[in-house]
């Protein structure tokens, strides 16, 4: 443990002054560094050069790596990070399903709790974990910067706390990502200038790897060593930015023990559907001849006429012991790229592990309810820059396309009560319902409205959330995550929602805890939580596009009565915009 000495008793007053207005500076920024008591790491955000698909190029790296360091931390702990850009782009760091309890200040979405950090800049991020244990991840969170910039986070228990299955003999980060032959910038411009789908990536990696099947490739393929009869828990995270992958290994099933940091009922499977932003933690038995067995990932891409990805991506799993291996291992099953019902029949077997070790606390009397339609849309071009048809897309949860302010973030006006930078009346509800998963939608829906809207809830309110998809423009799944909370996920359904009929079939026993929920095609999702963590806290579409086009929204919650439920203020130095 730190301990800090301050005498002041012995001091002449002017140091006493002086010792007095450090001690209320460190403590205004929440918290008083402590080498011994506090983690501290150092991001270097700078461009390095990478060879991938036969060809090199220079990407965004946080300390020369990809993908970035492991983050390894306990329950419940703090730690420190700077984050130094040294690269020719704006940046910022987020920490995906880290709940930094009454203090937004350091949880990264551009624009909304910082401005970024400039070339050349820096920012000290106080990362505050507390009922998080599992996988979690970080990543870059300015315009397509995570492309490349993204790293594992490793929550161990409490020392003297085990896991509520039997210990693995290892365990290792499986990061599932994208790579582009292109420099994603030009990627993230040509998006921009089209108003169109972006270009699709040109193969997924396993941890920074293309796999065998890809050209130039074959020697780096990312090789897992196991022994017969041990068990491995696989670390899975999909840092892709635009599409929900199955992943499977050959010949193995494995057994799902939790997802974004919570645990679940154990759930074995061939094969398992993971969202962008979704973490899930897997065991992987050894049990199997010693052989090389492929791990492979590949898309799931449901919407009708979008170019996807068609590459499979491939690690080996590599059995230790003297034996000839097969001259090429066997792929395992992965469904076909368009099955719906083999994505939500995953989705919907989770369950919170829910005993007596691991009580649950779902919100049973809800007093906000919303009502939130998610929809691609389409604009009305004023110019020719978005070719002959004079439209382009766009995106809205209940027809307001965000529009993302830059000459100050939301947070900052909302502590300094500055006015013009947002407005506090985005909608319960959508403006008109119909029925939101027709074949053919009217035209009328089609074009949504533009703000920047933010929704204000009550301290310790308890909320629930319909998250309705559409087909206005294009139906498609609609992974949505929410900053500084986890949710219940309390029930699912395709069509539209049925708000005399579904609620009776919603799970309030056992439903899966998590930060990021894939809405199905044409489908709903209902979410429940409590709003406990003051600040103002960003709700989006993990698809990059979709948040892109304005997929997105913030809550505002308010403080409560008591220290515990006050917001806590700035650290000294936020970036300046």
């Amino acid at each position: 443990m730190c301990v800090c000495v301050f005498v002041a008793n012995k001091m002449m007053p002017i140091m006493r002054s002086l010792a007095f207005q450090a001690l209320k500076f460190l403590l205004l920024g929440g918290f008083l560094y402590c080498q011994a008591s506090v983690q501290h790491h150092t991001f270097v955000v700078k461009n390095a050069p990478y060879k991938r698909l036969c060809s090199t190029k220079k990407i965004m790296t946080v300390n020369g790596q990809f993908p970035g360091p492991t983050l390894y931390v306990t329950t419940g702990e703090t730690i420190v990070v700077d984050v130094i850009n040294k690269s020719p782009h704006n940046i910022t760091m987020h920490w995906h399903g880290v709940k930094q309890p009454n203090y937004p200040w350091s949880d990264g979405p551009e624009y909304i709790t910082q401005c970024p950090v400039k070339p050349g800049g820096q920012f000290r991020q106080k990362v505050i974990f507390s009922d998080e244990e599992g996988t979690l991840w970080w990543h870059a969170h300015s315009d397509w910067t995570r492309a490349t910039v993204y790293g594992a986070i490793v929550i161990k228990p409490k020392k003297g706390t085990a896991y509520p299955y039997p210990t693995p003999h290892g365990d290792v980060p499986i990061i599932l990502g994208e790579w582009w032959k292109k420099d994603i910038f030009e990627v993230f411009d040509e998006f921009k200038t089209s108003g169109a789908d972006p270009n699709v990536s040109d193969a997924y990696t396993i941890n920074g790897q293309p796999g065998d099947l890809i050209p130039c490739s074959k020697s780096d393929t990312f090789k897992l060593s196991v022994d017969y009869g041990k068990t491995y828990l696989l670390r899975l995270i999909n840092a892709a930015l635009q599409d929900i992958l199955f992943f499977s290994v050959a010949n193995h099933q494995v057994t799902v023990v939790g997802t974004d940091a919570s645990y679940t009922k154990p759930l074995r499977v061939d094969y398992l559907a993971i969202s962008p932003g979704q973490t899930i933690d897997v065991l992987l038995e050894a049990n199997q001849p010693p052989n090389h067995y492929y791990m492979a990932a590949k898309v799931y891409s449901s919407a009708s006429g979008v170019e996807y990805d068609n590459t499979t991506t491939t690690a080996i799993v590599q059995y230790n012991g003297n034996y000839t291996p097969s001259s090429t291992p066997s792929l395992p099953y992965l469904p076909s790229f368009n099955d719906t019902a083999a994505s939500i029949n995953f989705t919907g077997r989770l369950r919170s592990l829910a005993d007596d070790n691991h009580p649950i606390d779902v919100p049973r009397s809800i007093n906000t309810p919303l009502f939130f339609t998610l929809s691609v849309n389409r604009y009305t071009c004023e110019n020719t820059s978005c070719g002959t048809n004079q439209s382009r897309l766009a995106a809205s949860v209940n027809n307001i396309s965000f529009q993302t302010p830059t000459r100050m973030d939301i947070l900052k006006a909302y502590y300094n009560q500055i006015n013009g930078v947002y407005g506090d009346k985005f909608p319960d509800r959508p403006p008109v319902f119909f029925n939101f998963t027709a074949d053919s939608i009217p035209v009328i829906y089609e074009t949504p409205s533009i703000g920047t809207e933010v929704r204000v809830l009550k301290y310790n309110s308890t909320v629930e959330i319909v998250f309705q998809g559409t087909n206005v423009a294009a139906g498609t799944e609609h992974p949505m995550h929410i900053h500084g909370t986890s949710f219940y996920v309390v029930g699912w359904g395709l069509g539209n929602f049925d708000k005399d009929k579904d609620p009776l079939k919603y799970n309030l026993v056992d439903p899966p805890l998590q930060n990021t929920i894939a809405v199905p095609k044409n489908g709903w999702s209902v979410i429940r939580f409590k709003a406990s963590n003051p600040g103002v806290w960003f709700v989006h579409c993990h698809l990059e596009r979709h948040l892109s086009w304005g997929m997105q929204m913030a809550f505002i919650i308010r403080n409560g009565h008591g220290k515990n439920a006050q917001m806590l203020p700035p650290p000294p130095s936020m970036p300046p915009c």
